[in-house]
This record gives C-alpha cells, structure tokens and sequence, in this order.
C-alpha cells in the first residue's frame, strides 16, 4: 500500500469515527415535561444507527483483511513453489492449512461484528 492509500485510509477512517459519534445526541438537563430532542429525532445519528454503522463497517473491514490475506499467502506459495518446484506438496499443504486457518477468524470476526448490528 502506497504512502497515500493508507493516508486516504487513515482519513476516512478518522472522518467516519468523528462523524458517528460526534452526530450522536447528547444527553442533556431538562426541565420537567420538556421532550428531549434526542426523542424528537433531533441528531443526525441515534446510538442505534451508530451501533449497526459500526458492525457494518466493520464486518466489512474484517473480510478485507481476511481477502488481502489470504491473496497474499496465495501469491506467495506460488512464488515459493516457482522457485523450489520440487517442494510442491509441503508448500500447497501448508497454504492450504493458513488460508483454512485466516478463513475461520474472518468467519468468527465477521460474525461477531453482524452480532454488533442486531
């Protein structure tokens, strides 16, 4: 990843952040039968819609990872095998065992993650 990809990243990441939890509603004193403006639908994002805006993004930041992951232990087995042919079936099987292994903490993440948003 480039110097300005993860600049780009790191800011949209950082604009996402402030803009779920600055646009949530504060809380604040009221005099007795006063509605809140919370209530009114008066913020930009209810704690609800930042919840589900979170396991979202995040379940799809978790299968990114789990993609880049396993794209790179791919492209390095066969990298590995080009230039040591007759090593072929250790390398394919210890491939095939990481990307099992990648596969199953993005599933759990990913899970985890939607949990976030029910």
């Amino acid at each position: 990843m480039s110097k300005r990809t993860a600049k780009i990243a790191l800011l949209m990441i950082f604009v996402g952040l402030v803009a779920m939890f600055a646009s949530v509603a504060p809380v604040h004193a009221q005099e007795t039968g006063v509605a809140a403006p919370a209530a009114q639908g008066g913020g930009l994002l209810t704690t609800d819609g930042a919840r589900k805006l979170g396991g979202a993004i995040g379940a799809g930041l978790v299968v990114m990872g789990g993609a880049a992951g396993i794209g790179r232990i791919g492209g390095s087995a066969v990298e590995s095998i080009a230039r040591q042919p007759e090593a072929n079936g250790q390398i394919s099987t210890a491939m095939i065992i990481t990307a099992a292994l990648i596969e199953g903490v993005t599933l759990f993440a990913v899970i985890i993650c939607l949990l976030a948003v029910l």
